[in-house]
């Protein structure tokens, strides 16, 4: 068990590098500053343009491949009862995805997980990700908020890791994930019930033939 915390806090540790910070750090800027105020892709984007983004965005994915696959299989060799791979991994994962919401690096302000989320799929459950980022691109360009498609997409593996027939285990993660993946997302959905919240116009298909 002991092997287990000290992964899981190294997992934690990991997914604490901001993918936004480390690059602004490079660029001078901190994006926490600019925009929504938020240390993750979408900001990113909109406040420092697309290069800038995708190397965000591939760090923050790296980062949680990275927790989820490597951390586990280190050999620690300390006291305690063995635990299962998966369930390394799952905690492990988990915990990345909390530090890049809550960076110790970064005074406990960082993005709201998605892409580190993406990452860690990548690893326990690779066949997710094409519904998942099909659910995402449809929601987009139905509605042109990039938070809701986000929430959607999460909740969509509650149904996808039933219907892929994974362990109870991965079943309770799905939900876990999905929920803290929601909660992230609160200020999202009370801007878009104040109909103040970021749309991506150009990309709506309502604007497509315009």
């Amino acid at each position: 068990m002991l092997d287990v915390l000290v992964k899981v806090v190294l997992a934690y540790l990991l997914g604490s590098v901001s993918g936004s910070m480390v690059l602004g750090a490079l660029r001078h800027v901190d994006i926490r500053k600019s925009g929504s105020g938020n240390a993750g892709g979408t900001n990113a984007f909109r406040t420092q343009g697309v290069w800038f983004a995708l190397g965000v965005v591939a760090i923050d994915i790296g980062k949680g491949a990275l927790a989820t696959g490597l951390i586990p299989a280190l050999g620690l060799s300390l006291p305690g009862q063995p635990i299962s791979t998966e369930a390394q991994m799952l905690a492990c994962g988990f915990a990345a995805v909390v530090g890049h919401c809550f960076p110790i690096w970064y005074g406990f302000r960082g993005g709201k997980g998605a892409a580190t989320t993406v990452g860690v799929l990548a690893v326990i459950q690779p066949l997710t990700l094409a519904p998942m980022l099909l659910t995402w691109l449809l929601v987009l360009v139905l509605t042109g908020w990039v938070g809701l498609a986000t929430m959607i997409a999460a909740c969509s593996l509650i149904p996808l890791f039933f219907w892929l027939g994974v362990s109870p285990l991965m079943q309770w993660f799905a939900l876990a994930l999905a929920a803290f993946i929601v909660l992230m997302h609160r200020s999202n959905i009370a801007k878009m019930l104040r109909r103040t919240e970021h749309r991506f116009q150009r990309i709506r298909i309502v604007n497509w033939f315009r």
